[in-house]
C-alpha cells in the first residue's frame, strides 16, 4: 500500500482514498505546520510512544500523506487525513480545542497563516466556493437532509439518549451528566418562553425524532409538525403514538415553505433546523415565521451562531459540508435581527446562549458513539465512517469550547 493508495480499495470514500499529487504544496504545509507547532500549544510526533504531561499531540502516522492533503485543501484536507487514518491524536476534541483557540482553528481556517507566513495560496483553504448542487431549493433542500438524517435511525439511537434529541441540552453545571434530563430541560424551557400550554395551537419546523411535539402535546397543546426527512418522521410517528399523544400531533412530510394556515399558530418553535436553511432562503424561512404567527403568538428557534464578524465563513465549503451537513451553514444573533427588520414585523424579544452546555452534549455523544463502535459496524457502516463521526463530534465539540461557536435560544415576537 503507498502514500497515494490509502485503503487500496474502491469506495464511496474517493477523496479519502486518494491522496492528492502536491509535492510542492505538501512541503510548504509541512513548514508551516512546523512554524505553527513552534508558536502553539501543539506538539507533532510520528510515533505511538507515550508523551509527558504537556500541550496536545498530534501524531502522524503517514506524514508525506498528511501535508499533501493540507497543501492541496486546508482543512478539508485535514479531516480527510483523519478520516483516512493519516494522523491521530491522544485527545481528539482537546487538541481541536488548543488549535482553535490558538489561531482560530477548525472553524477559522488558515487565513492567519497565510498572514504569518505570507504564502498566497494558503488564503483560500480554509474553504472553497460553496457547491451549487447543494443549494436548499426544496428539491435539493430534501436531497441534502436524506444524506445525514435518513442515515440510519438505528445508528443515531447508538449515541443518543433515550429522549432521541439531536441538538444540544441544557446542563446546570459542568458536574451535570445527565444528558436526557438535559434535553427535556431544553425544550421545557423553550416551551415555556413561547408560552405553550393547554389549548395551544403550536407549528413545529423541523420534527426530528418527535420528543419536543410529545412534551408540548403532554402539556395540552395541538402540535403540527413537519419534517423533510423521512426516516425521522417515521420514528416520531412510532414514538408519538407510543407516547399516548397521536390525537393531540399531526406530523407532515411537507417543506416550511410550503405550510399554509389562515389560523395561524399560538407558537412556532424551530430546534437547530436553520442551519439547514442556507444562506438563500433566510429571508423566506424567517418570512414563513412571520406569516403564520398568530397576533400575540411568539417564536422560538435554538439555533448554532457564528460571531458576526465570521458570517463571511458562511461563503465556503468547508469539511463539514462536504461530510457531514451538505447545503448547512450558520448565521450570526445580528444576522437574525437584521432578517428580522428587513422583511417581518418580527423582532428579536429574548436570547439566551448556553454553548458550553453544547460542549458538554458533544462530548457524551462522541463517547457514546465510540462505545457503540462495533454495533455501528453492525448496521453496516465502515472504519472511515466512525473516524469521520468520531472527528465531526470531537470537531464541533472544540468550536463551542473555544467559542468560535454559540448556541441560542432566540425568542421571538411582533414589533409593537
Amino acid at each position: 500500500m503507498t502514500d497515494t493508495d490509502v485503503t487500496g480499495r474502491d469506495s464511496r470514500w474517493p477523496d479519502v482514498d486518494t491522496v492528492p499529487r502536491a509535492p510542492l504544496r505538501g512541503a510548504a504545509a509541512a513548514g508551516v505546520l512546523r512554524f505553527v507547532a513552534g508558536r502553539v500549544p501543539l506538539r507533532v510526533v510520528t510515533h505511538d510512544r507515550p508523551m509527558p504531561p504537556g500541550p496536545p499531540v498530534l501524531r502522524l502516522r503517514r506524514p508525506g500523506a498528511f501535508h499533501r492533503r493540507i497543501g492541496a485543501t486546508g482543512l478539508i484536507g485535514l479531516g480527510e487525513g483523519y478520516q483516512a487514518g493519516d494522523w491521530y491524536a491522544d485527545d481528539l476534541a482537546g487538541l481541536l480545542s488548543a488549535t482553535a483557540a490558538a489561531m482560530s482553528g477548525p472553524l477559522g481556517g488558515f487565513r492567519r497563516l497565510a498572514r504569518v507566513r505570507h504564502v498566497p495560496w494558503l488564503r483560500s483553504l480554509h474553504g472553497a466556493a460553496p457547491r451549487a448542487d447543494e443549494e436548499n431549493t426544496v428539491d435539493g433542500a430534501r436531497r441534502n437532509i436524506q444524506r445525514h438524517y435518513d442515515l440510519s435511525n438505528e445508528m443515531f439511537a447508538l449515541f443518543l439518549d433515550e429522549t432521541m434529541t439531536y441538538s444540544s441540552g441544557v446542563f446546570t453545571g459542568p458536574d451535570d451528566t445527565d444528558l436526557a434530563a438535559a434535553q427535556r430541560r431544553k425544550i421545557d424551557r423553550l416551551l415555556d418562553l413561547t408560552g405553550v400550554g393547554d389549548g395551544a395551537r403550536v407549528l413545529e419546523i423541523g420534527t426530528g425524532w418527535g420528543e419536543l411535539s410529545i412534551r408540548a402535546a403532554r402539556r395540552g397543546a395541538h402540535v403540527h409538525t413537519v419534517t423533510i426527512s423521512t426516516e425521522q418522521a417515521a420514528l416520531a410517528q412510532q414514538r408519538v403514538v407510543d407516547a399516548g399523544v397521536a390525537d393531540r400531533v399531526t406530523i407532515e412530510l411537507r417543506d416550511y415553505r410550503h405550510i399554509d394556515d389562515e389560523r395561524g399558530y399560538d407558537a412556532i418553535v424551530s430546534v437547530e433546523m436553520i442551519e439547514a436553511v442556507g444562506r438563500e432562503y433566510w429571508p423566506a424561512y424567517f418570512g414563513t415565521i412571520d406569516r403564520l404567527l398568530a397576533p400575540g403568538g411568539r417564536a422560538g428557534i435554538q439555533a448554532i451562531t457564528l460571531p458576526d464578524r465570521r458570517l463571511p465563513y458562511a461563503e465556503t465549503y468547508t469539511w463539514i459540508q462536504k461530510y457531514i451537513f451538505p447545503g448547512g451553514v450558520l448565521l450570526s444573533v445580528e444576522e437574525v435581527e437584521r432578517q428580522l427588520a428587513a422583511g417581518t414585523g418580527l423582532r428579536l424579544a429574548e436570547k439566551r446562549a448556553f454553548g458550553s452546555s453544547y460542549a458538554q452534549t458533544l462530548r457524551q455523544w462522541r463517547r457514546n458513539f465510540l462505545a457503540n463502535a462495533d454495533r455501528v459496524a453492525a448496521l453496516g457502516f465502515d472504519d472511515i465512517f466512525r473516524r469521520t463521526w468520531e472527528y465531526y463530534l470531537a470537531y464541533c465539540e472544540a468550536g463551542f469550547v473555544s467559542g468560535e461557536i454559540d448556541v441560542y435560544q432566540l425568542i421571538l415576537d411582533r414589533r409593537r
